[in-house]
């Protein structure tokens, strides 16, 4: 399958936005700007849309990469990459800050949501866009002290969370997940996604600003301890008082 760059351009966005965020929530942790910052209600909406993007971006993935039948090949080897990345962030979160570890955070939750997404492909959009509001507005009306066991937590439908970086349950967020495969097959029954898959090759800028994006995984697991790494010597450089 051909890649779409305008697909990889979008994933670069993303990024580009994710790294804006935990840019600034590295300066916030180093004391170089006003504690509270990311905690506030712009930065705040400014992460959801992040992860809203990339998992509405996996669902996208999924139907172009198995809109003609699925390729269990290729599924399981994304499956198993997306899968050891988010165990790795675990993993290491679990060594660096074991009282705030990543349990369940975006990288888990696009590999869910990706094995759900298989259930939906052969089905109308309809029915997998009304799927994706279901599981987006289930929060309000399924959260329950049954839910609170740790090994429920992830559902997003427990009534108490254990404090994590990072935390991104199924509920509500696989919705994106689903309203993106829906929207990527309306697209491409209406003839608007043939002409990108037949688009030539991009110009050199256009490869440029989508490399990030063809490479997001490994831009997404590189891209902290590089900002930490710069944000922590910017405070060892900064002056004192």
């Amino acid at each position: 399958m051909s890649r779409i760059v305008a697909l990889d351009l979008a994933r670069s966005a993303a990024l580009l936005a994710m790294v804006v965020f935990h840019f600034t929530f590295d300066l916030e942790m180093f004391g170089l700007i006003a504690r509270g910052t990311i905690g506030s209600p712009p930065w705040q909406l400014f992460a959801q849309c992040i992860a809203g993007s990339f998992i509405f971006l996996s669902g996208v993935s999924l139907w172009l990469a198995h809109s003609g039948g699925v390729r269990p090949r290729a599924f399981l080897r994304r499956l198993a990459l997306v899968a050891g990345a988010a165990a790795l962030v675990t993993l290491a979160t679990r060594i660096a800050v074991p009282e705030i570890f990543v349990f369940f955070g975006i990288l888990h939750c696009i590999a869910v949501a990706g094995v759900v997404g298989l259930a939906f492909l052969r089905l109308p959009s309809g029915v997998t866009l009304a799927a994706a509001a279901a599981v987006w507005v289930a929060p309000g009306f399924l959260t329950g002290p049954g839910f609170d066991h740790p090994w429920l937590i992830w559902t997003g439908l427990a009534t108490q969370v254990p404090p994590t970086l990072d935390f991104v349950p199924v509920f509500p967020w696989a919705g994106p997940a689903l309203a993106g495969l829906a929207v990527a097959r309306l697209a491409d029954r209406g003839g608007l996604i043939e002409p990108l898959r037949q688009a030539g090759p991009p110009q050199a800028v256009m490869r440029w600003l989508a490399w990030p994006g063809r490479h997001s995984l490994i831009v997404y697991l590189v891209h902290q301890p590089v900002l930490m790494s710069l944000v922590w010597l910017l405070a060892r450089l900064r002056p004192l008082g």
